[in-house]
């Protein structure tokens, strides 16, 4: 009797890193179950695709938590009160430049090109997460200076909204000069530069 051929197999951590490489580039509503598919390898059929992931929905927020898990940990340290304000505040702008350049991966900031992954309204829900750590991030900013303020190494009539509106604009900009093919050693100098704003207002 005939033996019946094995099914095929994947390796689900190595499919997962594909298909975030994907969002990461095309972001959601624009990536395709066939690109997936395809991303994925294996020849594995839209049925075994369901069966391991469960939708492209879900497959996009494992990738999203994976993303947040490891690339967005560049800015983790907006929280960390061991650094000086403006030290962890440049280290975040600095690591995150860095990552965006890096090879290996799409360039860009996922959380920050989130922005137009799912830009229909109805979509919103899916792309919550990236919404979320971007609302993180700002917040991280405004932590930074407004321990700055209180530590007396930025004068207390600064204007901590504007500010932080300056940094986070800066920070999420770099996605698109990324993307546009600008060198970390020019974003390196533009970061140097941006962090003069923060000692105009130094006390």
């Amino acid at each position: 009797m005939a033996q019946m051929g094995r099914p095929r197999t994947f390796d689900r951590d190595a499919a997962i890193e594909q298909a975030l490489h994907l969002f990461w580039e095309q972001g959601y509503e624009c990536t395709s179950l066939n690109q997936l598919k395809a991303a994925i390898g294996s020849g594995i059929s839209a049925p075994s695709f369901y069966a391991a992931f469960g939708s492209k929905e879900a497959l996009f927020q494992e990738c999203i938590s994976r993303y947040l898990a490891t690339y967005a940990q560049v800015t983790e340290c907006l929280w960390d009160t061991s650094l000086a304000p403006r030290e962890a505040l440049e280290q975040a702008l600095r690591r995150s430049a860095r990552m965006q350049c890096e090879r290996g991966h799409p360039k860009g900031c996922m959380v920050g090109l989130g922005v137009m992954s799912a830009p229909s309204p109805e979509l919103s829900a899916v792309t919550a997460p990236l919404t979320r750590s971007r609302a993180r991030t700002r917040a991280g900013i405004k932590a930074c200076i407004e321990r700055a303020v209180a530590a007396g190494e930025l004068r207390k009539e600064v204007d901590t909204r504007a500010l932080r509106t300056v940094f986070d604009s800066f920070l999420l900009g770099l996605s698109t000069l990324a993307r546009d093919g600008v060198g970390l050693q020019v974003m390196d100098t533009a970061i140097s530069q941006a962090m003069e704003i923060w000692d105009l207002y130094a006390v």
